[in-house]
């Protein structure tokens, strides 16, 4: 996987003050991938130290009122040509910068204020497309430790996961605070969390789940995200089996770019000060985080493992869709259609964690060969690739 880098970020001493900004998170990143560090300030012609500069509009202009607009766009265009030509898909850019800041930049006036915008390196790469660009504080975010272990929440048939984890304890599902006590496990579940590392990554396992059309309610489904929020859990991946939406998506793995949720409830509805919420108000455009969706889309490319991107819906079930169903979902846009993880999607995000949805689409939606047995089935088939995906994901973060 090809990735672009402010160098600032991996100690090379090209910051305007003549320093760097190493980060630890980037630094592994790197040794993960192949790595391509730029400066466009320094490539635009810029010498090393130099005067501080903030974009005005515009314009980019130094502390002293020096025009230094065609210099950052020169480099802008030399840096952007060299991700073009090792087809990059992630740039991990430093944060606030006037030629790399991602989303918030400074305002124009060296008081320290922020304003939202892009740097003008930023601001080109996003209008050719194509590139997920990241500050380094995202990558931080997702950076896993003891502390802040990664949590999977596995879905039908994809619970074998938890049996590559080194433990260090395990959790009965029962013992969860909110998880009902009546629930019993589904063939293709187990209720109890696993505690350990995989690969040396901290990682918690769910390898089971329960769902809305047994009777449970939409705060008991997300039961589990809380418990993992409470552990210090900040990235937490779900695993769901679906069917493909004929002529959107096939059948085999796929990656969760957004979701319709269908279900008609909600886990926020209600108190949400009893669910550790300051408001039920959640933002949900990037309900999967654009990151980890990158890092996982070159963990598959790089490994040769098939795997498609779309839209999920999620449905109460436990019927599987009519062919009317079928074609409205299709007209929608939708790829992927199951019956489990937007309402544990909706609480992570109120949470504020960093998701990634994956999922083993097992069948064609409505071709009326589908059973719970023959789900089981195809996640058997499709359970060394999901293994290695899931692997090279935990190595990248």
């Amino acid at each position: 996987m090809d990735v672009v880098v402010s160098a600032c970020l991996l100690g090379e001493s090209c910051r305007y003050d003549g320093a760097s900004r190493p980060s630890a998170a980037v630094r592994h990143l790197a040794n993960a991938t192949t790595m391509h560090p730029v400066c466009p300030e320094v490539r635009g012609g810029l010498p090393t130290p130099r005067t501080a500069s903030e974009r005005q509009g515009d314009r980019v202009v130094m502390r002293d009122g020096t025009d230094v607009t065609s210099a950052f766009e020169r480099g802008a265009r030399l840096c952007a040509e060299e991700a073009r030509a090792h087809g990059v898909t992630l740039a991990v850019l430093k944060a606030k910068s006037p030629s790399c800041g991602v989303g918030l930049i400074y305002d124009g006036t060296y008081s320290g204020r922020l304003v939202k915008g892009n740097g003008v390196f930023a601001e080109l790469l996003e209008r050719e497309g194509d590139v997920c660009m990241v500050s380094e504080e995202v990558v931080e975010s997702s950076r896993p430790s003891v502390e802040h272990p990664v949590a999977l929440v596995l879905g039908t048939g994809l619970g074998h996961l938890s049996s590559l984890v080194h433990p260090v304890r395990h959790v009965d599902y029962h013992d969860i605070d909110g998880f009902p006590e009546d629930a019993r496990p589904m063939e293709g579940h187990l209720f109890e969390a696993t505690i350990g590392t995989v690969d040396d990554v901290p990682v918690v396992v769910y390898p089971g789940r329960i769902h809305l059309y047994q009777g449970f309610s939409a705060v008991e489904v997300t039961s589990l995200v809380r418990h993992a929020y409470r552990l210090g859990c900040r990235v937490i991946i779900f695993a769901c089996a679906t069917g493909a939406i004929p002529g959107n998506a096939h059948t085999g793995l796929g990656i969760l770019t957004d979701q319709i949720n269908l279900t008609g409830v909600n886990p926020l509805v209600g108190d949400a000060s009893t669910r550790g919420l300051q408001t039920p108000f959640v933002d949900m455009r990037e309900a999967y985080s654009p990151y980890l969706r990158t890092l996982a889309r070159g963990v598959a490319d790089d490994l040769g493992i098939a795997v498609e991107e779309g839209v999920y819906a999620g449905v109460i079930g436990p019927s599987f869709e009519t062919p009317a169903e079928v074609r409205m979902l299709a007209g929608m846009g939708v790829s992927y259609v199951g019956m489990s993880t937007v309402c544990e999607v909706i609480a992570a995000q109120a949470l504020g964690m960093n998701v990634l949805g994956l999922t083993l689409a097992a069948n064609y939606a409505g071709d009326g060969q589908v059973s719970h047995e023959t789900v089981l089935e195809e996640a058997g088939r499709h359970a060394d690739s999901f293994e290695r995906l899931v692997r090279g994901i935990l190595r990248l973060l």
